[in-house]
């Protein structure tokens, strides 16, 4: 596996050894030891799977008590996906990150605790699967508005299309509004 530190180093791109022939694919999606020997040192307790339609934006999603870390993939079609570092001591705070994750180059996206999250699907449909290190915890549930003009993320891949969002992610607190992390 190839492990690429993104603008912001904490969040990673990983690229899995993905071993193809005429039957189809195997890959190792996970490997604690790799993962640690890579800098992602992780217990996950939970495993969570979407699917979403063309358009949809989910996000920005975190919760402020039992943060959550976050290894992300796309086992069927394409997504945009993002992380913003809310750690007000970290050196990039209020800075974002985006990556296509997709069926086709199967790579992934390791977003720490701290990070709030969003994406946006761009194929007919798709298929999304993350690993979490901490429970769902609705009650420390938090969300920033996913076009807070503060963050300026460049959902450029929405070409004009109003994206299909839930009311709480519609009804989203601005960033300057947010619970930051203090870590």
């Amino acid at each position: 596996m190839e492990v690429i530190a993104t603008r912001i180093p904490d969040v990673k791109l990983i690229k899995p050894k993905v071993f193809g022939d005429e039957r189809g694919f195997f890959m190792e999606t996970w490997n604690a030891r790799a993962f640690a020997e890579a800098g992602i040192d992780a217990t996950f307790v939970q495993a969570n799977h979407s699917r979403s339609v063309q358009h949809t934006l989910r996000g920005l999603h975190y919760q402020i008590r039992h943060p959550q870390g976050k290894l992300v993939r796309v086992t069927r079609g394409e997504v945009f996906d993002v992380a913003v570092d809310l750690r007000k001591c970290s050196p990039t705070f209020g800075q974002w990150v985006g990556e296509v994750l997709s069926e086709e180059n199967q790579h992934q996206l390791w977003v720490p605790p701290g990070f709030a999250h969003g994406f946006y699907v761009m194929s007919e449909s798709a298929d999304f699967q993350y690993k979490c290190t901490d429970f769902y915890a609705p009650e420390h549930e938090r969300c920033i508005r996913w076009d807070d003009a503060e963050l300026a993320i460049s959902w450029q891949l929405i070409n004009g299309k109003n994206p299909i969002v839930s009311n709480k992610d519609s009804t989203a607190q601005g960033f300057l509004d947010a619970e930051y992390f203090t870590f």
